[in-house]
């Protein structure tokens, strides 16, 4: 690999981090913010579909693309959707912890889904490192029999995550990270606008607390528009299961941040730090190990 190459993928790495941070932060607004889950994401695809628009218009960038295409990113933009519906359901009906927790299992999914749907031989060593995760999250967090739903509809959103994840790894070689962004985020506003309407869901419970209304803008903006665009635009050098091997390190980041927030410390037990370090040895030795095997294997 070139330096400039080299060079080219830590930036990718960094900007990736940062996103996963801030996807971290999403857990600690969901548990804020007051309204139900689907109205919840109604409003953030909303503004972030919005804020999106108008950056377009200002930079004056061409988001146009062509029929077929549009169709693919409003079709995945019900994935996306469902994954956040699901995802902040989880909370309310479980913890941040729990559900961030949950969400560590796309690394699994998707060493199962993209050699599916990719057409590739499914790897061993993605499997084996899924496996990892998953024993790191046991440590983490001994599940509760009431928490059965939370950890059903949180498996769910992660199953969503790892799909759209796959079919933006192919998108993005074909269009803008922006211009992907923009239309899967609207196509998510179209279809649970739709979904609201069937369910009578337009009621009175959406009219929006002071607090809620800043708590949306933030998770909206920053945590939404900004993060989806950096987190697809990586995609152009990181493999699918490499961005969810790193998305794993959400909840290390989401469960630190509910503690400091909401004043639960005293959780963190040898378990969690147990299971952390697990997850964080196998998102940094994964690309090592792999490395080692491509060298065995071109001498060979």
């Amino acid at each position: 690999m070139s330096q400039t190459a080299r060079q080219s993928l830590n930036k990718n790495l960094i900007i990736l981090h940062f996103t996963v941070f801030v996807w971290g932060f999403t857990g600690i607004l969901g548990a804020l913010i007051t309204i139900s889950a689907v109205q919840l994401v109604w409003f953030r695809v909303l503004i972030a579909s919005l804020s999106l628009f108008l950056y377009f218009k200002f930079s004056k960038t061409d988001f146009k693309v062509e029929r077929k295409s549009i169709l693919k990113m409003v079709a995945t933009g019900a994935i996306v959707g469902a994954h956040w519906i699901l995802f902040f359901a989880a909370i309310k009906l479980s913890t941040v912890a729990v559900t961030l927790v949950c969400l560590s299992s796309i690394t699994l999914f998707t060493a199962i889904f993209e050699p599916v749907i990719n057409k590739k031989r499914i790897s061993k060593l993605e499997i084996l490192a899924g496996i990892l995760i998953i024993t790191g999250i046991i440590l983490i967090f001994k599940f509760e029999t009431r928490y059965t739903k939370g950890i059903i509809t949180g498996l769910a959103s992660a199953v969503c995550a790892s799909l759209f994840s796959i079919i933006n790894s192919r998108l993005v070689k074909k269009a803008e990270a922006p211009v992907i962004a923009f239309y899967e985020l609207s196509g998510a506003f179209v279809w649970i606008s739709i979904y609201l309407f069937i369910t009578s869901g337009y009621t009175r419970d959406m009219l929006l607390k002071p607090a809620d209304i800043g708590y949306l803008l933030l998770l909206g903006t920053i945590c939404t528009s900004l993060a989806y665009v950096a987190g697809v635009s990586v995609m152009r050098e990181l493999s699918a299961f490499r961005v969810a091997l790193i998305t794993n390190l959400e909840p290390v980041y989401g469960i630190i941040m509910s503690f400091i927030f909401f004043g639960d410390m005293n959780k963190m037990t040898l378990g969690f730090w147990g299971g952390a370090l697990l997850i964080l040895s196998t998102i940094f030795l994964y690309p090592v190990v792999q490395t080692q095997i491509s060298k065995r294997k071109s001498r060979a």
